[in-house]
Parts: C-alpha cells; structure tokens; sequence
C-alpha cells in the first residue's frame, strides 16, 4: 500500500481514502471532482487591511518630507521633520516582514471554500469541504495519483477525475 497523503483527517492511499473517519475504497469510486465556492469577503477585508497596515507608515514619511518642504522653515527644523519621516518610513522594515508573511499565508490558503466530491456506489458524495486551498490542492493531487496508479482491472475505464468529471490536465492551481 502506498500513501500519496496524510494528516490529522485525510488519507490518501492506492486502495481507499478516508475522511474524518469515513474510508471510500477507490475500487468503489467512479468518479471525483471539485467546486469551488464564493469568494470569502472577510479574507479579502483582511488582505485590505494588511496591505493598509504596510502603506500607512510610507504613507506618513512621504506626507512628513512634503510637510517639511512645505513649511518652508529653517534648515535645521526641515531636516529634523525629513528625518523624522525617513525613520518613520524605515521603521517599517521589520514590520512589513511580518505582515508580508501573513499576507503570503493568506494567499496560500485562499480566499475560497473548495469541496471534493465523488461518486460512490452510485450515488455523490462530498469527501472535503475545506477553505485552505493548498492543502486541498495537496489532497487532490494525492487523489488523481492514487486513482491513476490503481490497477486496470480495478479502474476498468470508468475512474474519472477532473473538474465537473472531466479528463484530468496540467493546472497551476487546484
């Protein structure tokens, strides 16, 4: 037996998946699939606000550089105000690292709900509904081997996986 995919819930196997307990022999899979749900607003709300925290500081380096031109005030106070700015401005390096990496992680997860479904003994059936689009782009990937690697006498034909049912193709994302 070889596992294409593991963790916490789902196992991906050459001879069955199981989901939160439910084993689906892929003997008894026809055919597999995925949607893919609306758009979360909140995941993007939290994408605005995180790009929001990164422009703020520059935002107010840059207002600080022109406050000074501005001014038009001695050498001393226009450098001490640009200077300020600039500081405020590279304040956030460290930051902006933090922030990116949250920004990257969201990215990777998505901003969709995907679900996987089957059809077994006939009849469809969900195997995944989750919003973390990497680890389901891992577990269908782990499913269109485990189904391609099957046997051809157990496939006979009929295993299908793709989107809506059709034949599987490259995709740069699940």
């Amino acid at each position: 037996m070889i596992t294409y995919y593991d963790d916490k819930s789902v196992q991906v196997t050459s001879t069955a998946v199981r989901v939160d307990g439910r084993s689906y022999p892929l003997a008894e899979l026809s055919m597999v699939w995925h949607r893919r749900g609306d758009r979360s607003w909140r995941v993007l709300a939290g994408r605005g606000a995180i790009g929001a925290a990164l422009a703020g500081p520059l935002v107010a380096a840059v207002l600080g550089i022109g406050l000074a031109v501005w001014l038009h005030r001695s050498a001393v106070v226009t450098i001490a105000i640009v200077g300020a700015s600039v500081l405020v401005g590279l304040g956030i390096g460290p930051l902006a690292d933090v922030l990116f990496e949250h920004l990257d992680r969201s990215y990777a997860r998505g901003s969709r709900e995907l679900e996987m479904w089957a059809r077994w003994r006939g009849r469809p059936v969900r195997l995944l509904h989750t919003g973390d689009a990497l680890r389901f782009g891992q577990i269908y990937r782990a499913m269109q081997r485990a189904m391609d690697s099957a046997p051809a006498a157990q496939r006979a034909g009929q295993k299908v996986i793709g989107p809506f049912g059709s034949s599987p193709r490259p995709r740069s994302r699940p």
